[in-house]
């Protein structure tokens, strides 16, 4: 049985401005059909990957396999959305080649053409009227190539090509694998997020950073601009007003009498950037995290200088119908909007970077999103990564082939990514921690990615080692446990403690399962015993830990997943395990018991 969304895709899916912090009049939306073939490796046309990657590297993929089919962009063809036939499957000596034409007007031809892809899994070249463009590794995060001087006024062609071995090519590859089954996903390749283009002046902002103090009502905006970044012009709106408007060369810092950002008051407030006759419209929220100690001398998360407890739910970010790639963006909406009604006041994005959209939502809801990177690396090694860890062991990350990171073009890809991630998502207020590694998946030195992680973003908390390989408390910045067979604890630490991970009570709910296989930590057979069973979870283990030191926990989690159905959700979105009204209640709790702690 194929499980589906009751949401509409429509013939250009995921239509709307993808990048809400970046916006622009000029946009145009390359999503919908386009046309795509499965080749083999063997030519001149996919080489060029990162250094060591592919053994055959320097071939690659022109020889036809078939003719071209219609592929519904930006669905993997391995999902159903995507209208390719089912059991679609991209072999190792295999590569995928889409194809398509836009059309470019006089006054677009004039301007500089920018092309943004959303995520391509796992690496690509493109081409623009048969001349190379651009080639990106990473499935995970966006990129953008400058084709200006590849276009034409009028028809032009555009074809990606995309070689992806999941795996084994120890790049990113989040919950992909070749062998899905229990906490382990159905692989997918290709374009996954949204194809769009924009066409600007020649002057024009490039980039810019938003940093911002809550203690001192501070907004400080740092522009890049192609040209001398000269005479820029900064209004800000609160609602449909202008606040203030000032001009400032490079740099703006303002100050105002701002809302702070918070789970319970989650204000934003609308700017614009004028540089020449380039016009960007973006938002920002006004909010500071730390970490301080309470009056006992435990390390507490905090956000605008208050203690903060932050109760969230792990997401995988899976679809039954799109994989990684929801149906629509009203589908991501509901889904944040039900956390929040079940007052959570945090959302651990796992183990995925979702699209820009999501993010502006979790802004606009008002839930903290702790960010993990995508984990790459070679082979899993269950014994090493898993059970010695349960049992108490740990190992130095520095060990490489203990990790199965030996090889250098992983590490060098993952790092990419790690920064690629942290430049995407920068301004968005939401994000409030960062994941470099999750339970020693293809993790390596983790300190030093830390250093790195602060010379990119001095903003935000890091969780360096969540769940396991602890690598000391000089080298790694939280106690962060996974607690699912074990009792609950808060241990005594220096560093702030986390229950980055627990929960997963599970429930096969008939009719809205993916598989007969089931898999979850502890699984309950009648909603009834569920109900019972979280509600002890959180007022009689978890809530107790809050005043011993406890600084957040995460319930494992959203939905169902493929063979997991330890979901608050089926994995259709069909039915809701869990009230609403009863895990707000829960969650209140925890809340009413953090206003008890002072610094």
């Amino acid at each position: 049985m194929i499980l589906t969304t009751n949401y509409a895709v429509g013939e250009t899916p995921l239509s709307e401005y993808p990048r809400p912090q970046f916006r622009r009049e000029s946009y145009v939306c390359l999503n919908g059909v386009w046309e795509f073939q499965k080749r083999k490796i063997g030519g001149q046309v996919c080489d060029e990957r990162a250094d060591g990657f592919r053994e055959n590297g320097g071939q690659g993929c022109d020889e036809y396999m078939d003719g071209y089919r219609k592929i519904l962009v930006p669905f993997s063809p391995e999902s159903y959305l995507s209208g390719v036939e089912s059991g679609f499957a991209l072999g190792d000596d295999e590569c995928l080649f889409y194809r398509r034409t836009f059309t470019v007007t006089d006054e677009q031809a004039g301007k500089v053409a920018m092309l943004h892809f959303g995520a391509v899994d796992q690496s690509c070249r493109v081409f623009v009227n048969g001349e190379l463009a651009g080639k990106h590794d990473g499935g995970y995060v966006p990129f953008a190539l400058n084709i200006t001087k590849l276009v034409r006024v009028g028809e032009n062609e555009l074809t990606v090509e995309c070689v992806d071995t999941t795996e084994k090519s120890g790049f990113t590859r989040g919950k992909q694998s070749s062998n899905a089954g229990t906490i382990w996903y159905t692989k997918q390749s290709g374009i996954w997020q949204s194809v769009w283009m924009e066409f600007l002046p020649q002057k024009h902002i490039r980039d810019f950073t938003i940093k911002t103090d809550a203690f001192t009502k501070t907004v400080t905006i740092d522009v890049d601009c192609a040209g001398d970044c000269g005479d820029i012009t900064l209004t800000v709106y609160d609602g449909e007003q202008a606040m203030l408007t000032t001009r400032f060369v490079g740099r703006a810092v303002v100050e105002g009498d701002f809302e702070l950002w918070s789970p319970e008051n989650p204000k934003l407030y609308d700017f614009t950037l004028e540089y020449g006759a380039d016009k960007v419209s973006s938002y920002f929220g006004v909010r500071t995290f730390s970490e301080e100690r309470d009056k006992k001398g435990r390390k507490r998360l905090c956000l605008n200088g208050k203690p903060c407890f932050m109760s969230g739910v792990l997401d995988q970010g899976y679809w039954p119908d799109g994989l990684l790639t929801p149906p629509s963006n009203q589908a991501m909406y509901d889904e944040l909007k039900l956390l929040k009604e079940m007052g959570f006041n945090m959302v651990r994005k796992h183990i995925k970077v979702e699209p820009m959209l999501w993010y502006r939502y979790c802004d606009e809801l008002g839930l903290i999103v702790w960010q993990d990177f995508v984990n790459g690396g070679g082979e899993y090694q269950w014994t090493h990564i898993a059970l010695f860890p349960f049992l108490g062991a740990k190992h130095r990350d520095s060990d490489y082939k203990y990790f199965a990171r030996e090889n250098e073009g992983g590490r060098v890809e993952f790092i990419a990514s790690a920064k690629a991630t942290v430049m995407a998502l920068k301004n968005a207020p939401c994000v409030g921690l960062w994941t470099p590694f999750n339970e020693g998946w293809g993790q390596f030195d983790s300190a030093k990615m830390v250093e790195m992680l602060r010379e990119w973003d001095d903003t935000r908390l890091i969780d360096s080692c969540s769940g396991w390989h602890d690598q000391g408390k000089r080298k790694t910045t939280m106690k962060s446990m996974h607690t699912y067979y074990t009792p609950l604890c808060a241990p005594r630490d220096s560093r702030p403690v986390v229950l980055s991970e627990f929960g997963g009570y599970s429930k096969k709910t008939e009719g809205h399962v993916y598989s007969e296989k089931e898999f979850g930590y502890k699984i309950f057979k009648t909603d009834a015993e569920l109900h019972s069973a979280i509600k002890k979870l959180y007022l009689k283990k978890l809530k107790p830990l809050i005043k011993r030191g406890l600084c957040a926990s995460v319930y494992t989690q959203v939905s169902d997943v493929e063979e997991e159905i330890n979901g608050l959700v089926t994995y259709d979105r069909k039915v809701v395990k869990i009230p609403a009204s009863m895990m707000k209640a829960l969650n209140d709790e925890l809340m009413a018991e953090m206003q008890e702690i002072e610094l």
